[in-house]
């Protein structure tokens, strides 16, 4: 059985936050949305039906367990699901934070601005607070 290993794409774009049963949850390296990213931890795939149907059920709870954590945390206007893997092919879920007021709103995030990179401090403290938030809720 091949080992889980992260796309390199996935890894320069995001952070580690926490590991979850299935997922490691990882936060996308731009100021302008709060976002993370859940990567199954199963090696070669790109689509959610290629995962058991344990783990699609597990995906979708981790899934719900981000979504709850965000929309608590941030109070977003809209909280954007989504996994396309048009360029980086493993599968990753997105989960947007999206307000009215965002550099973006109401297109769609990709290709809109660039990616501004948090600043240290800002790196910690998003961090910190997303993995008290979803320990708490694990």
């Amino acid at each position: 059985m091949a080992e889980f290993v992260l796309d390199p794409q996935l890894d320069r774009d995001s952070i580690w936050v926490t590991d979850l049963p299935l997922c490691s949850v990882r936060l996308i390296n731009d100021m302008n949305y709060p976002w993370l990213i859940l990567v199954p931890k199963v090696a070669n795939i790109s689509e959610v039906i290629e995962l058991s149907e344990q783990q699609q059920h597990t995906l979708w709870r981790e899934s719900a367990l981000v979504s709850e954590v965000l929309t608590q945390l941030f109070t977003p206007d809209k909280l954007n699901l989504a996994a396309l893997g048009n360029m980086v092919p493993q599968l990753h879920l997105h989960h947007i934070v999206r307000f009215k007021d965002d550099v973006s709103w109401p297109k769609p995030i990709w290709g809109q601005f660039p990616a501004k990179p948090y600043v240290e401090s800002a790196l910690n403290k998003r961090i910190t607070i997303i993995q008290a938030a979803i320990n708490k809720g694990a």
